[in-house]
């Protein structure tokens, strides 16, 4: 065991001098604990990455990469050890921080603090909901566990105490948090800002608390089976440790935290542990056979498992087509064509004017009825946000059957817990808040975009325009703050048709996540022309009405609860011999990837344009060009009516009219 803890720690010291860059202390530090992790109880098989039923391991420490990466090597995964002496560098399969593709085996993208620990109570709750629609009496096939090397950032870290208390709620068994209790941060001691007791913390949220001398073999050992044992809550062992254990002289200093040893001292701690002389990156063959022979015992464990599997399937047929398609996250090729009677006048002939948000709950209740993946929460918002799956029970406390969450008020855990259930594999997760509080889940929300995770965000109370609560309650550079983030689609339906647009291109995405913008005010539907192709909306905008003698002389392009007025105002214009053509651009990035003959058919080069919507406008200029008249917001808003607030802003027809005339006349 000891040749190959010092291993961990030679390849960890070895990396980080070879790129001048990193983190050496916490991987040396958490060797002892890791090795044990990885040899006695994480149940993997490096030749089938992606089994279902492996445990998931999640560095929340992600600074502490180079531990996952000598694991990963060690073990017998597709790492070469070319790739660690290739650590920190261009195009290298050994980033920085662990990074989701670019090496097998790492589970989630961490570095940012505390989401990764969300990110396994995610993971951990997918394994229940899995556990409770697969398993039978006669065959367990979903009995794997999650575990966790946190750090003391992490702890501090609020989002991990959102997770925490989440965790502890709902009674996750199957999830263990080994605390690298080292003491020590960028700026030194943790004494300088953190000295509460964090185990008496977790045993408020409900957690089992081991604590732990991390360096003591038998302590760690004694731990670790007894953390496996209890399924009855979630698990956390505190175990003291020592940042760069075995260095001579950094032994227990912020310097070992993120800066390489040094020749010198890199030098004097492996004569201090015993290592041979040799050059770097040595790997000695009896601890190649050790993690051979741990990989082989994993080889068997997915043998019996596939074996388990294939007669579980013959004995359960329509769970085994449930499997399928709940893990392949099927949609259905005609969901939107089965959702249009929902939005269509066709079903309704006498439609009337309707909250999107109002809209995307009635869609929602048709997606959940064809896709089995699709669950999600809210915030403690459902009642505002119409996100409940009717017809299904909440998840709670020893029932994971059902399909509806409850975060409570944790919007920064959810978008934590809502990346481990996307990354777990199986669920098609989402999440609600009002728009306003995006801002407490930007971290997890730009991890998933960065990571292309397929998780969908429900946004209701979009604008202003939602009325009495006020400015601290209306957003205004919300939803330009969320287009700035690359590979994440921010849609921002105008009415029913394209709201069940919305959804349905968020059912379909694979690669990224979608934010879905909903008013809470009723908008009306809006006038198409005769013959209207609905299919043209996934273009992310387009021609929705032209009013006028002769050509459009100005486009008025708006999105969500202006198109409306845009239209009045288009009607008003033509009165006074205005000619106008009004895009409705519900997702100015998937209208900016079509091709350029359609843009420019849309908003054609040169014309005069107008871009309307209730928001600071920054980036606009990308689809109406810098001469554009803006009809946005440059203040925050204020608590009256809605009506009231739309008039005296200027976001009625008759105002947008009176802007877009006065503009074309001066």
């Amino acid at each position: 065991a000891r040749l190959a803890i010092n291993t961990i720690k030679t390849l960890a010291i070895d990396a980080v001098e070879q790129a001048k860059s990193g983190h050496p202390g916490m991987p040396m530090g958490a060797a002892d604990y890791a090795f044990f992790l990885w040899t006695l109880h994480l149940r993997y098989d490096p030749r089938d990455p992606a089994w279902p039923d492996r445990d998931r391991f999640v560095l929340s420490a992600g600074h502490g990469s180079m531990l996952l990466y000598a694991l990963l090597h060690l073990s017998g995964y597709d790492l070469p050890l070319d790739e660690i002496r290739r650590f920190r560098q261009w195009e290298s399969k050994t980033p920085g921080h662990p990074e989701r593709g670019c090496a097998p085996g790492v589970e989630t993208t961490t570095g940012p603090l505390g989401q990764g620990f969300g990110n396994a109570v995610g993971m951990a709750i997918a394994a229940r909901l899995a556990a409770e629609r697969f398993n039978t009496p006669d065959h367990l096939i979903v009995s794997h566990r999650t575990w966790v090397i946190a750090s003391d950032g992490d702890l501090m870290e609020g989002v991990a105490g959102e997770a925490a208390s989440i965790a502890g709620h709902l009674a996750l068994g199957n999830l263990t948090v080994l605390y690298d209790d080292n003491h020590i941060t960028i700026e030194g001691d943790t004494s300088l800002a953190f000295s509460e007791d964090v185990g008496r913390r977790f045993e408020g949220y409900g957690w089992s608390v081991q604590r732990i001398d991390g360096h003591d073999h038998g302590s760690i050992r004694e731990a670790l089976d007894q953390a496996a044992r209890d399924t009855s809550r979630p698990g956390l062992i505190i175990a003291r440790t020592h940042i760069a254990h075995g260095s001579p002289g950094k032994h227990d200093t912020a310097e070992a935290h993120g800066s390489p040893l040094g020749p010198e001292e890199a030098a004097a701690t492996k004569t201090a542990i015993g290592w041979p002389p040799a050059p770097p990156f040595l790997v000695p063959d009896e601890v190649r056979v050790l993690f051979a022979a741990r990989a082989a015992e994993g080889g068997r464990a997915r043998a019996d498992w596939q074996h388990r599997f294939l007669a579980w399937s013959r004995a359960h047929p329509e769970k085994r087509a449930l499997w399928d398609r709940y893990h392949a996250r099927a949609v259905p090729e005609d969901l939107f064509e089965r959702l249009l009677p929902l939005v269509t006048p066709a079903a309704a002939p006498a439609v009337k004017p309707e909250a999107t948000r109002v809209t995307s709950g009635k869609v929602l209740q048709k997606a959940a009825e064809l896709i089995p993946s699709l669950c999600g929460g809210s915030a403690d918002l459902e009642p505002s946000t119409k996100t409940y799956i009717k017809g299904s029970p909440s998840i709670s406390r020893g029932s994971f059957a059902g399909r509806n969450f409850h975060f409570g008020v944790r919007e920064h855990g959810m978008g934590a817990v809502l990346n481990g259930l996307a990354l777990h594999g199986g669920p098609i997760p989402y999440g609600a808040t009002f728009l306003i509080f995006s801002d407490y889940m930007r971290p997890p929300i730009r991890l998933a975009a960065m990571s292309k995770l397929q998780v969908i965000y429900v946004f209701t109370h979009d604008s202003v325009l939602l009325g009495e609560d006020g400015p601290t309650h209306q957003p205004i550079e919300q939803i330009p703050g969320l287009r700035l983030v690359p590979n994440l689609a921010v849609v921002r339906p105008a009415d029913g048709l394209e709201v069940a647009m919305a959804w349905t291109l968020a059912l379909r995405r694979r690669d990224g996540p979608t934010a879905l913008v909903l008013t809470r005010q009723d908008v009306p539907p809006l006038k198409r022309p005769a013959g209207f192709d609905p299919g043209v909306l996934f273009r992310g905008g387009y021609v929705l009405s032209e009013a006028g003698p002769g050509g459009a002389r100005v486009v008025l392009i708006a999105t969500g609860s202006e198109v409306g007025p845009a239209q009045q105002a288009q009607e008003i214009l033509a009165a006074g011999g205005i000619a106008s053509r009004v895009v409705s651009m519900p997702c100015p990035d998937l209208f900016l990837g079509q091709p350029e003959e359609y843009r420019r058919a849309v908003v054609p080069p040169g014309a005069k344009t107008v871009v309307i919507e209730a928001a600071r406008l920054s980036g606009w200029e990308r689809v109406a060009g810098r001469e554009a008249l803006l009809i946005g917001l440059d203040r925050f808003g204020v608590s009256a009516p809605w009506k009231v607030i739309a008039e005296k802003l200027g976001f009625t027809g008759q105002g947008i009219a009176d802007r877009v005339r006065h503009w074309l006349e001066t």
